[in-house]
């Protein structure tokens, strides 16, 4: 009986044991580990070169709740950094959407930063000149018209016209979970967007990078020199929410799941939450009708955004902070904030073209598509863009 007992007792501790080693080797496997993390295969590559730094205030390791900026963490391996780039919103990320980021110096290491949304957004020669090696480190989330993909080919450029090589440490693309939207036209490139591509494009940074290279669209069809450090145990599927914020008006998950939709609400005559704390969460204005939008806020001058549009003006919309997380782009909401508006002639402004990629989306909606109609549109062309982008993805999906 007491060895019965005994033998019963002994099977479930090592069964216990098994499950919980099993569980724990679950979790490690589970764990991403971000390209910045992995040092030992990319210091060496930096080791007695003047290298410079492009990076906001993403580009960290977080340790036990403590942040180590790129920057501070190739200083005490003892790389020389000699420059810093700062994208929009500026090195340490403070600044408001599309205002001028100026040149100055890192306010922790006085290393001299360079704006790239300022004066110039390419780096010029003598803004490259001493470099021997460029690390890119930027959060990107996944969209088309989020501008750090447009820094990222005006490195390429720069470093491809100089003989510099550029290094790229990729991270989780928060939005990496599906691919939609118009193919963008050439006609209407522009600073929101350069690239053939739709407005969620499904990459990482590392394998946005692969693209400009293989695809050739540097100018003259020039390459860069690009070395990647991947991820390990990143898969496409995965839920990944961003510790720091990746730029002022995108402030957690639910505003980084639904910017690429309420994006579009910037090129047209509706306030997307700048000026309130619910910013890429609520969508309004004062010509909606109250009737059907009966969620009710004013914007107000933040940080941030600092002159939002129908400030301090009641504004009629939708709050959707609780909604469930997007898997494609959301039309309807755009469809509807135009049908009810006062001021239908003016709903939509030249911001709009240039963020949708084509003029068809407002023509569409302006006939009176519906969104499964419109949808219907991008699918050639979302076809062909999978295709393409097959030679450059570093990683698995996973349903």
């Amino acid at each position: 009986m007491f060895y019965s007992s005994f033998k019963n007792t002994l099977i479930i501790l090592v069964l216990t044991s098994f499950f919980c080693s099993a569980c724990k080797s679950q979790a490690q496997e589970q764990k991403i580990t971000l390209g910045i993390e992995r040092t030992a295969n990319y210091l060496p590559l930096l080791e007695g070169k003047k290298v410079g730094v492009v990076g906001n205030q993403t580009s960290v390791i977080i340790n036990n709740n403590e942040e180590q900026h790129l920057v501070d963490l190739l200083l005490a391996n003892e790389i020389e950094v000699i420059r810093a780039f700062a994208p929009e919103h500026g090195f340490r990320g403070t600044a408001d959407a599309g205002e001028q980021v100026e040149d100055g110096k890192d306010t922790k290491t006085g290393i001299p930063v360079v704006s790239l949304y300022g004066a110039n957004k390419k780096p010029t020669s003598e803004q490259m000149k001493d470099l021997d090696f460029v690390v890119f480190d930027i959060q990107d989330v996944g969209a088309r018209f989020y501008t750090y993909v447009s820094t990222l080919h005006y490195v390429m450029e720069a470093c491809a016209e100089h003989q510099i090589p550029v290094l790229v440490l990729d991270r989780p693309n928060p939005n990496g979970h599906y691919i939609d939207g118009p193919i963008l036209e050439l006609t209407h490139k522009s600073f929101v967007g350069m690239h053939p591509i739709p407005v969620v494009h499904g990459l990482t940074i590392a394998e946005y990078a692969r693209m400009i290279n293989g695809e050739a669209w540097l100018n003259n069809e020039i390459q860069a020199d690009l070395f990647v450090i991947p991820m390990e145990n990143y898969h496409k599927n995965k839920a990944y929410d961003l510790p720091i914020s990746p730029s002022p008006n995108l402030p957690n998950a639910q505003s980084i799941n639904l910017y690429p939709s309420l994006c579009f609400f910037e090129g047209t005559s509706v306030n997307a939450g700048r000026g309130t704390d619910l910013q890429f969460q609520v969508f309004g204005s004062p010509y909606l009708n109250p009737e059907i939008f009966n969620y009710t806020y004013t914007p107000v001058s933040k940080p941030g955004a600092k002159f939002p549009k129908f400030e301090n003006e009641l504004c009629y919309g939708e709050n959707l902070s609780e909604h469930p997380k997007l898997n494609s782009l959301n039309l309807e909401w755009l469809i509807l904030a135009y049908n009810e508006n006062h001021q239908h002639e003016d709903f939509f402004n030249s911001f709009f073209t240039k963020l949708a990629g084509t003029k068809k989306l407002q023509q569409q909606i302006e006939a009176g598509f519906s969104a499964d109609e419109i949808r219907a549109d991008w699918q050639d062309g979302l076809t062909t863009y999978q295709k393409m982008i097959q030679p450059y993805l570093l990683y698995e999906t996973f349903e």
